[in-house]
């Protein structure tokens, strides 16, 4: 109460000493100006106005010593209390413009709520307004607050200082926390937006009313490590006191105070919870941004007082009257200057007019009068005790400076210019823990798993090797084919199916990092392919085997059986395979693998990723492959353990080799199968695992099918093959045998079919031309015999006639020789009636060979061709 008893009687000393009195009664030309500020102990109110008050009196004392036309002004300085109420402002104006005298300018404005709203209004009441206070970033809008100006830097400089510095540093993750305060509040959402438009992301933006710890923390829980503090002066304390408690300092933070003020550091005040040490660690290494407060310069201004001399003639002032310091004051002194200038200025021009103007009968209005103002403070330039003043859109461009805290004071590190829009930082006086600048973030390195180079060489060289040994044997079995003990064609296959198989293991195991996506793509397909394909191959051989010697009782397995048991899997494979190409492709996919800890580099992860062949429907497609081998795999252990002790004299072929085979497929297939959903997070281990399986089952199959049968063909192939009772490869060659003797069967007979189709014509023909003579010979036999018989019917017996040769060409007995003989000569070529067989067809087309090379035939040609023999 005390002081502000005494703030108040100063005020009144003050306000006595600029209203006009009876001697400036007698100033020739008096300037009535509006002076708008909150009086009391709100918000900006009593000290603050106090401390205004010694810049604005020295600012009047300087300007009565200038030499005309500003010696031949004087401001007076009418004070309004605002209370930092826009209504209650508002009202006050309205009623201080109504008592008169006429105002011809606003000077001031502290509250942003009081200075958006008069400002609002002051082209309806021709007026213009001068302020000393950072302007809004709402206030940027020149079609609506046109009429006000402002010696102090905006809001908006300072946000764009603080965006250019995350951009030097490469800091796109931020998080802010601001004091709830109108100013702030607008200063916050300015900075956002400006934040975004450069792609900086604000991960949050906290407010703080009173727990400043809480919403640290939360900033803490998503990992920000950048941040900017929108708080006044007197509470930057209490913000890291509890960066310290939340251990948000050090080489892993960053903290950029922005407030907009002048003020410099005022660190190590009383904090509830924590001491000054604790503060100042907390605070080292931050970063504040402040409005230059006082010009750099030398030289004297526009008032004739340099910098320097201004604040010691300042800071006497406020020694006498007992006021304290605001920050404020240098940007008060210079307003005061722009608004003398201007008034003088447009008064100058007015009494030019009135006296020299062909128009001067005619007084200027208010409108004219407000805009010749507005003009002339636009144009203002001079150089003040805050360095050059000029206005840019209605903001006066000026210099931010940035101030690094290092132990127990701060150092000035760096300037932005508002004009040129540009970041002056001095690096050698810039200092940062940890050797630099802080991550934004957790630094994340993304690292490729490749296969290692000796596991694929080692693989490969071993996929190379089985190759090569299916290769030989394939060229062995067809050296020695008619040696070979078992069906050299199933054997064929089955080396085919090792070989695909074993290819799929060098295609799969290529580094995909430089190979286009299309290339990948390829390598992907193909190596399902021939993995699926060879495996097929493979065990449908194995189980047409092992089917062949478990229905050996029953006649063996047909062999149309088992070519459409090879046929229909491979039909399936393909079906399947096909689909899987054309509706979803096999192509590049990355997999991306737990993060972890850089031990050669604080505050890295490295990310490990590996590409690996994938589709939109994996799972689906898999199991669709895997779905029709599952029960050929149970259907070839059941038949390989009804066979296990089937023995033969070739052991290559015996029951218990081809159980052990396709039991052998059946358990690498399964771990196969089994392994590559357990090892499908880590392709590398998969690739491993998966060629390791593959190459050891075809290795299995090489030495356990083939390697006794090379054997046997090697001690036997200058021996003759003896005969065997139960034996799979004599099963197999008598198969073989009779499917060749069938098939020729098969040609033969649809030669034969034709063959009987033009005998039957000829017979038909020869038939017709038979009968046609034979009618003819009965008519003149007839004649003939009817004139015998009145020749010698009288000298010969009746009995005689009967043995006369005529008579065997009777057509009684012609019509019964040729009924015989079309028969035995239609039987003669059909093999299933016991004719000529297959090996003698070729003796039809000459009716000598018939007879002369029965001999050569078997006995069922030799009977039918004898008795034509003896009728012919």
């Amino acid at each position: 109460m005390e002081l502000g008893g005494r703030s108040l009687l100063l005020l009144l000393l003050l306000l006595l000493r600029l209203t006009p009195g009876p001697v400036l009664a007698q100033v020739r030309h008096p300037l009535p100006v509006l002076w708008m500020m909150p009086v009391g102990s709100g918000q900006g109110g009593g000290n603050q106005t106090a401390g205004l008050a010694a810049a604005v009196s020295l600012a009047l004392q300087d300007l009565k010593e200038q030499p005309p036309p500003l010696g031949d002004y004087d401001l007076q300085l009418q004070l309004l209390d605002s209370q930092c109420d826009p209504a209650k402002s508002l009202k006050a104006m309205f009623d201080a413009m109504w008592a008169g005298p006429k105002y011809l300018m606003v000077f001031g404005g502290v509250c942003p709520g009081v200075t958006s709203l008069i400002a609002r209004s002051l082209p309806a009441l021709n007026l213009v307004q001068v302020s000393f206070a950072a302007a809004s970033p709402s206030l940027a809008n020149r079609k609506w607050f046109g009429n006000l100006f402002s010696t102090m830097p905006s809001d908006r400089a300072v946000n764009q200082a603080t965006v250019t510095l995350l951009q030097r540093h490469h800091w796109t993750r931020v998080g802010i926390v601001t004091q709830d305060t109108t100013r702030l509040s607008q200063m916050k959402k300015d900075l956002v937006r400006q934040l975004l438009k450069v792609k900086v992301q604000p991960v949050s933006t906290e407010t703080v009313f009173d727990d400043v710890c809480s919403r640290l923390r939360r900033l803490k829980d998503l990992d920000v490590r950048i941040f900017v503090a929108q708080f006044e002066e007197d509470s930057v304390s209490e913000v890291f006191c509890c960066a310290y408690r939340l251990n948000l300092f050090g080489s892993r933070h960053q903290w950029i105070v922005v407030d907009g003020g002048t003020g410099g550091w005022r660190l190590g005040g009383a904090v509830p919870g924590c001491t000054t040490s604790s503060v100042l660690t907390a605070a080292d290494g931050s970063i504040r941004l402040q409005i230059r407060p006082l010009s750099s310069s030398h030289t004297p201004g526009v008032s004739g007082r340099t910098a320097q001399n201004y604040q010691d003639a300042y800071l006497h002032q406020l020694s006498q009257q007992g006021a304290a310091l605001s920050g404020l004051h240098a940007f008060a002194y210079d307003s005061v200057w722009v608004a003398a200038s201007a008034l003088a200025q447009v008064m100058e021009a007015v009494k030019h007019r009135e006296k020299y103007s062909a128009a001067r009968s005619v007084a200027v209005s208010e409108a004219g009068v407000q805009k010749m103002l507005l003009d002339a403070v636009k144009k203002t330039q001079f150089e003040g005790v805050t360095g050059p003043v000029f206005f840019r859109n209605g903001e006066r461009p000026t210099t931010i400076e940035l101030i690094q805290f290092q132990g127990s004071s701060g150092v000035l590190v760096g300037e932005f210019s508002s004009e040129t829009q540009q970041l002056r930082l001095r690096n050698h006086l810039l200092k940062f823990k940890g050797g630099g600048a802080a991550r934004d973030h957790t630094l994340v390195r993304r690292q490729r798993r490749h296969l290692k180079l000796l596991h694929f060489s080692i693989l490969s060289s071993a996929a190379a090797v089985t190759i090569f040994i299916a290769l030989v044997l394939l060229g062995f079995i067809s050296f020695h084919r008619r040696h070979w003990s078992g069906s050299v064609s199933l054997d064929q296959l089955l080396l085919l199916g090792v070989l695909l198989s074993s290819s799929s293991v060098l295609l799969s195991g290529l580094d995909g990092s430089s190979m286009s996506d299309g290339t990948f793509q390829i390598l992907c397909s193909a190596g399902v392919w021939t993995l699926s394909v060879g495996h097929t191959l493979t065990f449908t051989v194995l189980l047409s085997r092992t089917w062949t010697l478990y229905s050996l009782g029953s006649g063996g397995m047909k062999p149309r059986l088992r070519l459409r048991l090879l046929l229909g899997t491979l039909l399936v494979d393909l079906l399947v395979l096909t689909s899987w190409q054309i509706l979803d492709p096999l192509r590049r996919g990355v997999l991306q693998h737990h993060l972890e800890p850089d031990p050669s580099e604080q505050d890295v992860l490295v990310q490990p990723f590996s590409e690996h062949c994938s589709c939109d429907h994996m799972e689906a497609w898999l199991t669709a492959a895997y779905g029709y081998r599952g029960p050929l795999l149970g259907l070839g252990c059941f038949l390989a353990w009804n066979i296990r002790s089937v023995q033969t004299q070739r052991p290559a072929l015996s029951g218990q080799r081809l159980a052990l085979s396709v039991v052998t497929v059946t358990a690498f297939s399964g771990s196969g199968v089994l392994g590559s959903l357990l090892t499908s997070h880590n392709p590398p281990l998969h690739f491993c695992l998966s060629s390791v399986l593959i190459l050891c089952c075809n290795i299995c199959l090489l030495i356990g099918l083939f390697g006794p049968t090379i054997l046997h063909v090697r001690l036997n192939s200058n021996k003759a093959p003896a005969p065997c009772e139960l034996q799979v490869g004599a099963a197999e060659e008598e198969e073989e045998e009779e499917e060749e003797d069938e098939e020729q069967l098969s040609r033969l007979n649809r030669r034969l079919k034709s063959r009987t189709a033009q005998l039957d014509a000829e017979i038909e023909t020869i038939t017709r031309k038979l009968e046609s003579e034979s009618e003819v010979l009965h008519h003149e036999t007839r004649s003939n015999n009817a004139e015998l018989r009145s020749l010698s019917w009288n000298t010969r017996n009746p009995e005689e006639n009967l043995s006369s040769p005529e008579d065997v060409n009777a057509p009684e007995l012609v019509r019964r020789r040729l009924s015989q003989q079309l028969q035995i000569l239609h039987h003669s070529y059909l093999p299933v009636v016991g004719g000529v067989p297959s090996s003698c067809s070729s003796l039809f087309g000459s009716r000598d060979a018939i007879v002369t090379t029965t001999t050569s035939c078997p006995a069922a040609a030799h009977d039918t061709a004898e008795p034509i023999r003896e009728q012919q």
